[in-house]
């Protein structure tokens, strides 16, 4: 049976992993992965966490399966989180949020539903998007389509190229939204946009589907949320997928939530249960203890405050290094303005060089980026700064 299996090439992400782990550089840079990392390039176990998990070991008295959704008390506090306090939709009891494995869990399990309530259904994606969206959307039978959004020249939004193709999209159609901190480009829909966004899927039956893998990183925790929250006020049916990996810094424990928004309460409740049978079929049982110290952390008004005052600081650092980077390029040579990094927001961006260029830089520096230029911002160091600019500026 299995010899019929083709090598598969690795994953263009994990295998510059796998390269920049063999490489025996001193200097090696890792601006591939997509983790946060503090200036030390450790990804560190944030205090609230860690505080967290002492609670957990001291209360927990079972192995025994969590319930279908997950924690109750997680998933009451990742809606608050998602939606707010008050928000219109979960007043009126139409948000149904369960726990998955991670953001690809929730990502996955909202195509499954979407495919058995529309078979064969149209999702709209970005161009570019995360290129894990299109193999974990597309095989549970969704249809893909694009709509343009990031103009390369120019390193902004192209939002009139965007909008004259969603005007163009079905009646019925999904479109997914990233919610802040747009994974690979950097470049987000300010406020305006986002609302001439909903005006658009009000008038055209359009469903927003949002991804946020983000939530805290791009201008805080509320800022991040603005246009998922006012889609979901104004519009009948939202999808949002929640990933706690990025400002919790449970990558390994895979927690995260899905949310959806439904017409009614009756639809919310029949939604509800089709997406536990969904869960059922594929694992099950969603895992324990990234959803349990979410749920500690969230229920704690000092655990709380910890959490939210590191996640400012990792923040606030990334913004930082986007401004140190663009102050050292731009002073190191003039063929090129790179301000336009400090305009971003996240972990990504993209740098605008040649795949010959990128491949110069990993040859002959060891800095490992993907082919397209896309750098993980949160990979740098302010030790490695000098290094990295002074290589990139030697290949222009």
């Amino acid at each position: 049976m299995f010899e019929t299996l083709p090598l598969l090439p690795n994953d263009p992400i994990l295998g510059l992993s796998i390269a920049y782990a063999k490489d025996t550089n001193p200097s090696k840079v890792d601006l591939g992965v997509g983790v946060y990392k503090n200036d030390a390039g450790v990804t560190p176990i944030m205090a609230a966490v860690a505080e967290a998990e002492k609670i957990r070991f001291k209360q927990e008295t079972t192995k025994a399966y969590t319930p279908p959704a997950g924690y109750p008390g997680a998933n009451e506090a990742a809606t608050k989180l998602v939606f707010g306090e008050g928000h219109a939709a979960v007043e009126a009891n139409r948000v149904r949020t369960v726990q998955t494995p991670g953001g690809c869990g929730a990502l996955r399990v909202a195509a499954e539903l979407i495919q058995r309530a529309k078979p064969g259904a149209t999702l709209w994606v970005s161009i570019p998007t995360w290129a894990n969206h299109i193999p974990l959307l597309g095989s549970a039978g969704l249809k893909l389509r694009e709509y343009p959004y990031y103009d390369y020249a120019s390193h902004s939004i192209n939002f009139t190229a965007m909008m004259d193709a969603l005007k163009q999209v079905p009646r019925g159609d999904l479109i997914l939204l990233h919610a802040c901190c747009h994974n690979p480009s950097g470049a987000d829909l300010t406020r305006e946009q986002w609302n001439q966004v909903a005006d658009l899927c009000e008038t055209n039956g359009l469903i927003p589907f949002v991804d946020m893998a983000y939530q805290g990183f791009g201008e805080g925790l509320e800022e991040d949320t603005y246009g998922l929250r006012m889609l979901s006020a104004r519009l009948p049916e939202v999808v949002v997928a929640t990933s706690f990996s990025k400002n919790f810094g449970l990558y390994r424990e895979r927690t995260a939530a899905l949310s959806f928004v439904f017409a009614d309460e009756e639809q919310a409740n029949a939604g509800l249960s089709n997406l536990l049978s969904v869960a059922r079929s594929i694992y099950s049982m969603p895992p324990a203890h990234g959803s349990a110290l979410v749920d500690i952390i969230l229920h704690s008004n000092e655990l709380t405050k910890i959490w939210s005052d590191e996640l400012t600081t990792m923040r606030e650092r990334i913004a930082g290094l986007r401004v140190d980077l663009v102050q050292a390029l731009n002073q190191l040579q003039s063929q090129r303005d790179f301000s336009f990094i400090a305009k971003e927001r996240g972990m990504f961006s993209f740098l605008g060089l040649s795949v010959e260029q990128v491949h110069k830089l990993r040859n002959d520096y060891s800095i490992y980026m993907t082919d397209t230029s896309r750098i993980s911002v949160a990979g740098l160091t302010k030790e490695k700064m000098d290094y990295v600019s002074k290589a990139i500026a030697s290949v222009l």
